[in-house]
């Protein structure tokens, strides 16, 4: 706790809502699908000088991380042409079910990607993948207690279409994180958080 003089106890750490205003708005892209690319004239509260800022709108994405009761994570290899990688990742999809609930489009998304279901259901975190630029969210959530559960009539298609299962001992995902060489953001984030969980003793607390 900080004893400089008249300094007010702190609050609670968290991020809070704002909104500056906008001058002028205009679609640099925007089809049918569920990403968009827009333009914003903004200026600084109380002040007049006008600048410009790219929003990418995202619908937001659930990541599950899956393990089995060998600590064993199902991971994908993935193709992403905008950054010319195959990434260690893993299941997730984009939350474009208008407003289904982020927990079900990640169960949908483990039986879709990787053909399984999961007994017990936890979300992780829940973070921005990138707030300079994108207001899309990341809900991640921990499966446990797998079992198989076919696709059904689901066409794996594009990228998807390409992809390799494959199954990573938990210790060795995460010294590949700790190494950097899995850099996946949200593969990272959910593999880091369950370390944290399970050296406080707390991932079977809910």
């Amino acid at each position: 706790m900080s004893d400089l003089p008249g300094e007010a106890a702190p609050a609670p750490i968290a991020d809070r809502p704002a909104a500056w205003p906008v001058v002028s708005s205009r679609d640099l892209h925007r089809d049918d699908w569920v990403v968009a690319l827009r333009e914003d004239v903004i200026t600084r509260p109380g002040h007049a000088e006008e600048f410009t800022r790219i929003s990418l709108e995202h619908p937001g994405a659930v990541v599950v991380l899956a393990v089995d009761d060998d600590e064993r994570v199902v991971c994908l290899r993935q193709y992403r042409h905008t950054s010319g990688q195959e990434f260690v990742e893993l299941p997730a999809g984009l939350r474009d079910a208008g407003d289904e609930p982020a927990v079900e489009t990640a169960k949908r998304e483990l039986r879709e990607e990787v053909e399984l279901e999961a007994r017990h259901w936890r979300q992780l975190l829940s973070t921005y993948a990138s707030a300079g630029i994108s207001d899309e969210v990341h809900e991640i959530f921990l499966a446990r207690g797998l079992s198989h559960a076919p696709r059904g009539d689901f066409e794996m298609r594009h990228e998807e279409a390409e992809m390799e299962r494959f199954w990573v001992p938990m210790p060795e995902l995460l010294d590949a994180v700790l190494d950097g060489r899995v850099r996946e953001g949200p593969l990272a984030l959910a593999v880091l958080a369950y370390e944290v969980l399970r050296q406080r003793g707390t991932l079977d607390s809910d």
